[in-house]
């Protein structure tokens, strides 16, 4: 199921912080050609300077059929009026193609934890009035997730989750907790190179910031990893189950995985780009090895 409410994503999806090196025309260029390839969902994060439902809605104004998804808005950026507000817009300019994903990031709020700030933030939002006109189709939103709790939340509270750098046995547990009917989205890097040092070396560059983190490193512990595994850039364990590396056929083999363990969607992160350049090479690879506008 990779649909939420009639929205179709395709089992398979981009995911990339490239478009936040890039100027306007140039990201419209590239998502017209990725629509062109057949991808129905585009991932935007937000944390680089672009904000989340500005810039979903430039890249929904370029496209026709493209979905995109923030993964995700940063709760604590914005006031959640104003984040329902530009939500409620977005759905009603462009219907069936937005998707809200929200995570607890922003500045931190002290004397509050992450769970109890996104169950207070989405009671905000539940209980809103506004003047603005109702969208036909409504607003879609689903929860960054990792712990029993938050996925618990986003079941009950939201149409599902979304993780982020977890292995496919996290899958395969959060489609336990969520069942069957509840959304859930897992992004997952992929690194275009053959050889293991080489892979491993740009992997544990990208994965340093996470590897860093309170709250990453008390994920990667709960996904089963040691400290000795996640200190010191992270074990070649940790490394290959989080960055999928090699050639084309075995990094659409491991993203299939996820699928198989229960993910309805795959936002598939190309790593190993400099900034201000482009993964459009590896996408059109990607389009043709995975048939994105598929749904499984």
């Amino acid at each position: 199921m990779a649909t939420i409410d009639g929205l179709d994503l395709g089992t398979f999806g981009i995911y990339t912080f490239d478009f936040e090196h890039q100027p306007a025309a140039r990201m419209r260029e590239s998502i017209q050609e990725l629509e062109e390839l057949g991808w129905r969902a585009f991932w935007v994060p937000e944390l680089l300077g672009r904000e989340a439902l500005t810039h979903a809605g430039f890249l929904l104004s370029a496209t026709q059929r493209m979905h995109v998804v923030n993964g995700i808005a940063r709760a604590w950026a914005r006031a959640a009026k104003w984040t329902y507000g530009a939500a409620l817009l977005l759905a009603d300019a462009y219907p069936d193609r937005h998707l809200l994903g929200l995570g607890f990031g922003g500045e931190p709020r002290p004397g509050t934890t992450p769970l109890a700030a996104m169950r207070a933030y989405l009671d905000e939002m539940d209980e809103l009035e506004t003047p603005n006109p109702a969208p036909a189709s409504g607003v879609r939103r689903i929860l960054a997730a990792y712990g029993p709790k938050m996925l618990e939340l986003a079941r009950d509270r939201a149409a599902g989750a979304q993780t982020y750098h977890v292995n496919v046995a996290h899958t395969a547990e959060s489609r336990d907790l969520l069942g069957q009917d509840a959304f859930l989205a897992v992004e997952h890097a992929v690194l275009f190179e053959t050889d293991p040092s080489v892979a491993r070396a740009v992997a544990r560059e990208h994965l340093h910031l996470y590897l860093s983190s309170p709250y990453n490193v008390a994920k990667f512990r709960r996904l089963g990893y040691t400290e000795e595994e996640i200190s010191g850039g992270g074990s070649d364990r940790l490394v290959d189950d989080l960055v999928f590396w090699g050639d084309l056929d075995t990094i659409a083999g491991r993203l299939r995985g996820h699928v198989e363990a229960g993910a309805d969607h795959v936002a598939v992160q190309v790593i190993g780009i400099e900034p201000g350049g482009t993964a459009m090479p590896h996408w059109r690879e990607l389009a043709a090895a995975l048939s994105p506008g598929q749904t499984s």
